[in-house]
């Protein structure tokens, strides 16, 4: 299998760990990934403000990997709706994508127009193109004694009506699938679908603080070892801000969160060091301490 990986912004800003231990499940998997100088910012920060320049922005990404006859593989779930949706858009109207290869051409971007591409978030990859058994083939390590809670996040659900294998957003399931595999517990809890907060950050932190405050104070209660998430900006919320949520509601979580990557990758036998474990914000040293790592 092999993919175009496009990380995106705030991965590559702030996610690194997120892209190391990517590219490290990817490779035991079985997965190639491969790096296009040609991606930009999918356009997600101002589809609300100039929709034809999101149009743009999402398109440029998907014609650069349409000339590597590659489907794209992104990590951050903004990323993954804002590109499906331009693809989507792309491939239902002919004469649309027309005129934005030519409009790129008069500002001096070249593209041939190539095969309709798919885009795909790593961990419907995962599921879907991986699946549940081959990974289960590979463990190395049962994360049994883990107790982790899933955090899904609002765009690697929502809007269902632009992917094209959507579960219910309602009621997911893919996620903790993929905890459970590792042998980890995927626990249900009540604010288990809640938003990070993070689409408010910059407008007013403490709003934003206060939307992500309930799953913290219902997880630092009841013996969660961990949150997983699969989205660079959530764990802006959940782990690099953390700290600032505990002082403004002068309160204590201690709640490591890691990338699903990090925790299929500690399954797979992957060292902690590789998979950027030491660049999370809060420590997950007791969490490896309790699975022996």
């Amino acid at each position: 299998m092999k993919y175009a990986l496009y990380p995106g912004c705030t991965v590559l800003g702030r996610g690194r760990n997120y892209e190391m231990a990517a590219r490290q499940v990817a490779r035991v998997l079985g997965i190639e990934f491969v790096d296009l100088d040609d991606f930009e910012c999918c356009g997600f920060p101002i589809k609300s403000v100039h929709y034809e320049t999101f149009m743009m922005m999402g398109a440029r990404n998907i014609f650069a990997a349409e000339q590597k006859e590659l489907d794209i593989c992104t990590l951050c779930s903004a990323c993954t709706g804002s590109l499906t949706e331009v693809n989507k858009h792309l491939i239902e109207h002919f004469d649309e994508k027309t005129r934005i290869v030519s409009t790129l051409k008069k500002n001096g971007i070249n593209y041939r127009m190539g095969r309709n591409i798919a885009v795909k978030h790593f961990a419907k990859i995962l599921y879907e193109d991986v699946g549940i058994n081959e990974i289960q083939k590979l463990i190395r390590k049962r994360l049994s004694n883990l107790n982790i809670a899933a955090h899904y996040g609002c765009h690697y659900l929502k809007p269902t009506d632009i992917y094209k294998n959507p579960e219910d957003p309602e009621n997911p399931h893919t996620l903790d699938e993929l905890i459970s595999v590792t042998g980890a517990n995927s626990i249900n809890y009540s604010e288990k679908l809640s938003c990070c907060g993070a689409g408010v950050l910059a407008i007013s932190e403490d709003l934003a603080y206060s939307i992500a405050r309930p799953k913290f104070q219902e997880l630092s209660g009841n013996s969660t070892d961990a949150m997983v998430l699969i989205c660079p900006f959530c764990s802006v919320m959940y782990d690099d801000n953390q700290k600032k949520i505990e002082k403004k509601f002068g309160e204590k979580y201690n709640l490591p969160v890691l990338y699903y990557p990090q925790l299929l990758g500690l399954a797979l036998g992957i060292d902690a060091k590789l998979l950027g474990l030491r660049m999370n914000r809060v420590s997950t040293r007791a969490l490896l301490e309790k699975i022996g790592a």
